[in-house]
């Protein structure tokens, strides 16, 4: 007797989506050793300069994170990247810092050549992350702390909990604690595009999907330290923690009479992800807001750089060794002022 529920079409309906599903596992593993290959090929062939250290902390586990240094003299310069950015941001910078003074620039943990950490990707632990990992690598105080972008908020959180360790400080077109509020709303449409942007890198990076995609950057040194999938978490985390760490930047009020440098990109050269219509308001608040921070210290003083946009240190890397000098110079003034025996260069 025939089961009038049944169907011929339910069995091939299964078999179909089994076959599907087969397929998909079968792509998914081939992305994911394709991603892992891809990554060590380029780790392989483009070794990242410096050291890999494993870092010690109180309140957790121990884990590797990368630094390079270069130079001697003191202060030390510290380079502190933008959200998601690795060490290598400052590549055009190092070799003329290195000329004058010691230097060193780092991946945050999970970003670039170091591990990732179970610790929330604040300034304030990323902070203290930092200096465990200039201790680990013998690199002694007084330092001039540089920080491009979200990098600002690092520096300035460094500065409040560390104050005896540092003499100077450079903000590199840094984010300011107030900008989600006073920057256009019609920003934080955007700002939810490009959470969902990273996200899907996060989440596809493992697969090799933005790498298939070209969406890796062509320079082999570049992509080596920057197409990875903990890199992309790292952004990420990074990125949801940004509220966080804007309010602990702005628990800093002042930096006393530490030099500082503030530098700000051209403002007839806005972001090229801004509509025409939001360039000249988000940019007339940016400018304030880089001017407002210059007011962190009496010594603090802001400057424009003609021609470049967000990343001055790729658009201008002379401008911005050339104030780092001067905060480096002046560091090295009081010092020297305060004991005339101390050695500089």
């Amino acid at each position: 007797m025939i089961d009038p529920t049944s169907s011929p079409r339910q069995p091939l309906f299964r078999s179909i989506l089994l076959i599907l599903l087969f397929v998909l596992g079968v792509l998914l593993v081939a992305g994911v050793l394709y991603e892992n290959i891809s990554e060590a090929r380029d780790r392989r062939f483009n070794p990242a300069p410096g050291r890999l250290l494993m870092v010690s902390f109180p309140d957790g586990p121990s884990l590797r994170m990368h630094i390079y240094c270069a130079g001697e003299g003191t202060p030390t310069v510290i380079l502190d990247s933008g959200l998601g950015d690795s060490y290598i941001s400052w590549r055009k910078v190092q070799p003329q810092i290195a000329a004058f003074t010691r230097v060193c620039s780092y991946d945050r943990a999970g970003i670039g050549y170091s591990e990732p950490s179970a610790r929330a990707r604040t300034s304030e632990v990323i902070a203290k992350e930092l200096r465990a990992l200039l201790h680990a690598a013998g690199v002694s105080p007084p330092y001039i702390l540089v920080g491009h972008s979200m990098g600002g908020y690092d520096v300035r959180v460094f500065a409040h909990q560390f104050p005896g360790e540092v003499a100077g400080m450079a903000l590199i077109d840094a984010s300011h604690p107030d900008q989600d509020k006073r920057l256009p709303p019609e920003l934080r449409d955007m700002q939810g595009s490009w959470l969902r942007e990273s996200e899907f890198l996060a989440y596809t990076m493992p697969f090799g999907i933005p790498r298939l995609m070209g969406l890796c950057d062509p320079d082999p040194d570049i992509r080596a330290a920057d197409c990875n999938f903990r890199t992309a978490l790292e952004g990420l985390a990074e990125m949801k923690a940004f509220p966080e760490s804007a309010s602990q930047a702005a628990a800093v009020t002042t930096l006393g009479d530490m030099p500082l440098l503030v530098l700000s990109h051209d403002p007839d050269k806005p972001s090229s992800e801004l509509p025409p219509d939001l360039a000249k308001p988000t940019n007339d608040a940016w400018e304030k807001m880089q001017e407002e921070s210059a007011h962190l210290s009496s010594r603090g003083k802001q400057s424009i750089v003609k021609g470049s946009a967000h990343y001055i240190q790729i658009d201008r890397p002379e401008a911005v060794v050339s104030g780092i000098r001067d905060v480096v110079d002046q560091a090295r003034f009081i010092q020297t002022r305060q004991s005339p025996s101390a050695v500089t260069r």
